[in-house]
């Protein structure tokens, strides 16, 4: 139990160190991940499940050339495609914003050490590394965040067009034959 209170204690004193923009930066974070998360369970999860409906109901028309079997393939896969994008343009927004707060972490720290600076001058190194700490932890922060939520973004994108694909195969406009 004290194990848990201790690394309680390390991770609150990290954020303390940071200043408030770090912790806005942890709940950025935790937004991005449960979103990240939320999309790849649905592409491998629940987006089968909605595509085997979508496949069998394609597959009992006998008409699958008319004008009508065409808007129904199009209503398909606009509908496959809003589900599979849906909060893609949220989590590259959350991972754009990322490196913006961490630079915001920055120049408040570096207010910091300017304001410490001014007041007890540029021999007191003890006061001025405070602010640097204040300034640099976030910006590491923000970028550790980004990077791999950049990764995970476009990965997202790939299988994404990857699964619409797919689906556009499933739902061929060729006849039963």
């Amino acid at each position: 139990m004290s194990s848990i209170h201790e690394t309680i204690q390390a991770i609150r004193s990290f954020m303390d160190a940071g200043g408030g923009v770090l912790w806005a930066i942890g709940g950025v974070s935790c937004l991005l991940w449960f979103l990240v998360s939320e999309r790849f369970w649905f592409l491998w999860g629940a987006f089968p499940n909605h595509t085997a409906g979508m496949i069998a109901s394609w597959r009992q028309r006998r008409d699958r050339t008319s004008a009508d079997a065409h808007r129904l393939r199009r209503m398909l896969l606009c509908e496959a495609d809003l589900l599979l994008r849906r909060n893609l343009g949220l989590i590259r927004t959350l991972v754009a914003i990322c490196p913006m707060l961490g630079l915001l972490g920055t120049v408040t720290g570096m207010i910091q050490v300017f304001d410490v600076m001014a007041v007890l001058g540029t021999g007191n190194a003890r006061a001025m590394a405070s602010g640097i700490s204040r300034a640099t932890i976030p910006t590491m922060a923000g970028m550790v965040v980004a990077l791999p939520g950049l990764y995970f973004s476009a990965l997202l994108e790939t299988r994404t067009r990857r699964a619409l694909g797919r689906l556009s195969d499933e739902l061929s406009l060729r006849g039963t034959a």
